[in-house]
C-alpha cells in the first residue's frame, strides 16, 4: 500500500530549511509549519530530522540562531540566513532544477 505522504529527498531538506529561512527569522517548530504549509500538507518535517539539519547548517555557517520570545510567549530559537547561507540557497536550488529537470527528461521518454 502506498504511503500517504512521500518522504522527502535525501538532500532536499536544506534546501527547504533554507528557502523557508529566505522569509525572515523563525523558531524551528515555525520552519516545520512553513514547509507543510507551502508543500500543501505534502511535505512534513519531523523534529528528528529538522533539529539535526539546523545544528549542521548552523555549523556550515549557512544560518544563525539566537534566543528569542515566541508568540506563545514561550523561549525559543530563532533561526536566520547568512550571507552564506544565501549563496547556498542559490545553489541548491540550481542543483534542484538541473536535477528534477533531468528526472523529467527521463519520464518523458517512457
Amino acid at each position: 500500500m502506498p504511503k500517504a505522504k512521500p518522504d522527502l529527498l535525501q538532500g532536499t531538506l536544506d534546501l527547504l530549511i533554507l528557502n523557508a529561512l529566505q522569509r525572515g527569522p523563525i523558531h524551528g517548530f515555525g520552519i516545520s509549519v512553513a514547509i507543510r504549509a507551502t508543500s500543501r500538507e505534502a511535505l512534513r518535517v519531523e523534529q528528528g530530522s529538522l533539529y539535526p539539519a539546523l545544528y549542521r547548517l548552523e555549523e556550515q555557517g549557512w544560518i544563525r540562531a539566537e534566543w528569542g520570545v515566541s508568540d506563545n510567549n514561550r523561549k525559543a530559537r530563532f533561526y536566520s540566513l547568512t550571507a552564506a547561507g544565501r549563496r547556498q540557497l542559490a545553489v541548491e536550488v540550481s542543483h534542484w532544477e538541473q536535477l528534477s529537470s533531468a528526472i523529467n527528461l527521463v519520464l518523458k521518454a517512457t
